[in-house]
């Protein structure tokens, strides 16, 4: 079960990696609510992310030293 968890979290920090390396900035939009108070938060709603430049390195290269740890560890069951 903790190989399994280790190799998940290994590809998903990888892939947050890659996908830090290919975007300059991210916008995330809020979502729309009707009523009055939508044209109040419209603009508030979405915020603008922008990875810093050491972060795509990083997350890739823990993600690739997780998913390693991860094929090394104990599968269980009979030795020998």
């Amino acid at each position: 079960m903790w190989r399994a968890f280790f190799l998940g979290l290994g590809a998903y920090v990888t892939l947050l990696g890659l996908e830090c390396l290919v975007i300059d900035k991210a916008i995330l939009a809020g979502e729309e609510r009707p009523g009055p108070i939508s044209r109040l938060t419209s603009s508030a709603a979405s915020r603008e992310l922008v990875p810093p430049d050491w972060a795509p390195w990083s997350l890739l290269s823990a993600g690739a030293v997780t998913m390693l740890y991860s094929l090394t560890l104990y599968k269980g069951g009979k030795e020998g």
